[in-house]
Order: structure tokens, then sequence, then C-alpha cells
């Protein structure tokens, strides 16, 4: 088994599950997840610290740079063939997961998604339903459904993302460090990437956490 540092990164269109993907890998492997979203509410909440900001989109290089000796997996960057570049000036990056996700998969889960705006605590009304409609379960405050999950931008939303992100996976693709997962349920396409990740770097769980 390598015993190098493990620098990953997980790519796919709003709606394909990644932040559970990504929680998941971490608890199976310990690697740091590293949300650029939790990242920017953070510096936006003390002011403190630098990051990367292209086209509204945080990156935490400084999170990075002060993660050196940890395995991490980045969720959320890069986004574009820019900040992917911006990576490269910090790090090189050794396993790139894509998900893809059917459109109309995608469509009914960003319709039905609703969020805790102050946390970024995401709740889905088929498959992670607040306890009570409508409120956060751990605050009591009110959930909102933000102007781009509602049905009529999802489908602007996808096509951004896919014109966005189609030169950054062919980059990784050209490195050979790309790999792609399709399907319509996370819980179907998690045991390959656990399998994957099993070859990378020794799990801290004796099994596959669902």
């Amino acid at each position: 088994m390598a015993s190098k540092l493990l620098r990953a990164v997980i790519l796919g269109p709003p709606g394909s599950g990644k932040g559970t993907v990504c929680q998941r890998i971490a608890e199976n492997f310990g690697l740091q997840h590293l949300s650029s979203g939790h990242f920017l509410r953070e510096n936006l909440k003390t002011n403190t610290g630098e990051g990367y900001i292209e086209r509204g989109i945080f990156f935490p290089s400084y999170e990075l740079e002060s993660r050196s000796g940890q395995h991490w997996l980045l969720d959320g960057f890069p986004r574009t063939l820019v900040q992917a570049e911006a990576l490269d000036r910090i790090c090189d990056v050794d396993l790139v997961i894509s998900l893809n996700i059917p459109f109309e998969t995608l469509k009914d889960r960003l319709s039905r998604r609703w969020i805790h705006l102050p946390s970024g605590r995401v709740y889905n009304l088929d498959f992670n339903p607040p306890h009570v409609h409508g409120i956060d379960d751990i605050t009591g405050e009110r959930l909102v459904q933000q102007e781009d999950d509602k049905p009529e931008a999802v489908a602007a939303k996808l096509r951004r993302y896919k014109d966005a992100a189609k030169p950054v996976i062919e980059l990784y693709k050209s490195r050979g460090v790309l790999h792609q997962f399709s399907g319509t349920e996370t819980n179907k396409i998690w045991p390959y990437v656990y399998t994957l990740f099993s070859n990378k770097i020794t799990p801290i769980q004796s099994k596959e956490a669902y």
C-alpha cells in the first residue's frame, strides 16, 4: 500500500451527491474533507485569512498549504480550468473522481432540495428530509429553496456546469488520474468508489460504511 499522501478531488454537477460521497470517503479513509463552500462561509464570518476567488467560487489556498502533511479530499474545486491551474501551483492531484448523473435525476434532486443558509446544511425531501417540514433539524430555523434550485433554473445551471467542467475533466483524463462513475443512486456508486480508494490508501474502518 502506498505511503505517500493522497490528494483527491471530486467533481460533479449540482445534485450529484458529491457531499455524501465525500463524507463517506472521509469516514472510511480518514481524509480531510475540504469544501470550498464551507471555507467561503467561514471566511466571510471571520474576514480572516486569504483565499482565491474566481467567478464567485472560493478556493481555500491557505487551507491546503496548512495541511501539507495530511491526506485530503477537495469538494467543490476546481470548477474551471483557471481554478485547476491555480491548484497545480500548490500541489499535484493524485486522484480525481467525476460523478456522471443523468439529467432527469439531477433535475428531480435539485427541485426537491432545501437549504439552511447559515450553516449550508442541505436537505432533500425524498431521501434526507428534515424532521419538521421547512425547519432545520439542529437550529429550528427556516429552510429555503434557492432560486437556482427551482425547476425552471436547473437546466441552465447544469449546462453552465457542463461547459465549465469539460476542460477540467479532459485535463485530468489526459494525466491518467480521472475515474468516472455513472448512476442514479449514490448507494450503488459508492462501493466502486470505496474499492478505488482502498487501492490507494488503507481504510480506517474494517468494512464499507453506508
